[in-house]
């Protein structure tokens, strides 16, 4: 017996079970490099707010300064790197040029230290570790966009929270491993930082090694569908993103609540401040909130898959929001904090990092991907320039108290107004209907090679 069909017989199969749950070889391999570049960039950044204001004697108004300069003069250059990305269609030669600029300004970091050792040393090694920093940070800033988008580029659009969900995961395995490293080379060598920087310049080295080998070089055909009344040409300027309206309000919606975070250094500055702990586990602190962020990043993208981004990004703010609420509660014990204060951080990054690429990525044109997100993370960073700034004068003027007094109530109306900001979440986009096929059944002593083709019912292996 065979099964003979009326219709087409070129109808696409159907899809198989569970291949929306996975993801492509292009997420996985970038978030290897970014695992080991990671690695490469938390052992600096784990010992830089002591090193800065303990070892450099910087005071709190100038650390926060720095630290929303170095985090924020990335803006202008995320923007020149997601448009030069779409334009010339080399995302991943672009994302390259940012890891290996990254990677070889720990080489600043090693001069700093040389130069610090002589006499009158001081101030060269302080310009050198300011330039070393800056050039991290716009490494950062030039790849991040371009990579991002190679991410939407290779991913369904209901299957970009799984997507960013895993690469942010094997991104904080990095964040969670860097730390460690750091601590333990500061310990079997007697705080020489120059340990510390030498391995993390090797780390950064196998990042971008990692980057050439595995990442396809050329951009893949998008998989998102595009979307009607949309131009799938690259924006002529960087800004251009801002004419749709949706991103607009993501873009407005991402730099409100940025002006009203608290940034990480500030926060584990007040959580040793308030708990007594000693200088040299401070290295350890980011460890809570890597381990948290690792364990939510993938349940966090499934959420937004299936809810929408937008509810998510906003549950993350409120889990900073209840952190400044526990610094600021004078009757709890200094172990629930040391807990409890990293495991919230870890809940904000999970749900804000990944997803807010997740929410502006179908906003925008295949063309034009990087740059748009560029505009997004632009926003966001310039707004935490603002707060850095901000939080780090007000610490100075009036004290740490009422200067997370004042963060704390900033957070709470940014919280009450992003939700009419935010975009709605974009309906799914329904599967297309299968062809329909007619099935007749027929007895034959023998069949012919040309009726001998697999059965189209049947699902490929």
């Amino acid at each position: 017996m065979y099964l003979a069909t009326t219709g087409r017989r070129d109808a696409p199969p159907a899809p198989t079970p569970g291949a929306r749950r996975r993801v492509s070889a292009t997420v996985l391999a970038l978030g290897s490099v970014s695992l080991v570049t990671d690695i490469s960039s938390e052992m600096v950044t784990a010992v830089l707010p002591l090193y800065l204001m303990f070892g450099l004697g910087l005071t709190p108004l100038q650390f926060g300064f720095l630290d929303g300069l170095f985090n924020g003069a990335t803006a202008l250059v995320r923007l020149l790197g997601g448009h030069l990305a779409d334009r010339a269609g080399r995302h991943k030669a672009v994302a390259g040029l940012g890891y290996a600029l990254s990677a070889c300004s720990r080489l600043g970091l090693l001069l700093a230290g040389v130069g610090g050792a002589g006499a009158g040393g001081s101030g060269a090694a302080s310009g050198l570790v300011a330039t070393a920093l800056a050039a991290d940070r716009l490494g950062k800033g030039i790849r991040t966009a371009p990579r991002d988008a190679l991410i939407t580029l290779d991913s369904p659009p209901d299957g970009l929270g799984r997507a960013f969900g895993v690469h942010r995961a094997m991104d904080t395995t990095g964040a969670l491993l860097g730390p460690l490293a750091a601590f333990a080379l500061l310990w079997a060598t007697a705080d020489a930082y120059d340990a510390v920087f030498v391995v993390s310049f090797a780390c950064g080295l196998l990042g971008v090694l990692l980057l050439v080998v595995l990442v396809p070089g050329g951009r893949r055909a998008p998989a998102p569908r595009h979307r009607p009344g949309t131009s799938r040409r690259a924006p002529l300027r960087p800004w251009a993103p801002l004419r749709i309206p949706a991103l607009r309000r993501v873009a407005l919606g991402a730099a409100v609540l940025g002006a009203a975070t608290v940034g990480d250094a500030f926060l584990y500055l007040l959580l040793q401040r308030r708990t007594g702990l000693d200088a040299t586990w401070f290295p350890l602190l980011p460890l809570g909130a890597a381990a948290g962020y690792l364990l939510l990043a993938m349940p966090a993208g499934r959420l937004a898959d299936r809810i929408g981004p937008r509810r998510p990004f906003l549950y993350g703010h409120g889990a900073q929001l209840a952190a400044l609420v526990l610094l600021l509660a004078p009757p709890v014990p200094g172990p629930v904090l040391l807990v409890a204060v990293p495991a919230l951080l870890g809940v904000f990054y999970a749900t804000t990092d990944g997803v807010l690429m997740a929410l502006a990525g179908p906003l925008l044109p295949p063309g034009g991907r990087a740059a748009g997100l560029a505009v997004v993370q632009t926003a966001q960073a310039l707004a935490k320039v603002a707060a850095a700034a901000g939080f780090g004068a007000a610490w100075t003027l009036w004290g740490p108290e009422p200067a997370l007094l004042v963060a704390l109530a900033g957070l709470a109306v940014a919280l009450c107004c992003a939700p009419r900001l935010l975009p709605a979440d974009p309906a799914p986009v329904p599967e297309p209907a299968p062809a329909p096929v007619s099935v007749s059944v027929s007895v034959s002593v023998s069949v012919s090679e040309s009726e001998s083709a697999p059965d189209p019912g049947k699902e490929p292996s």
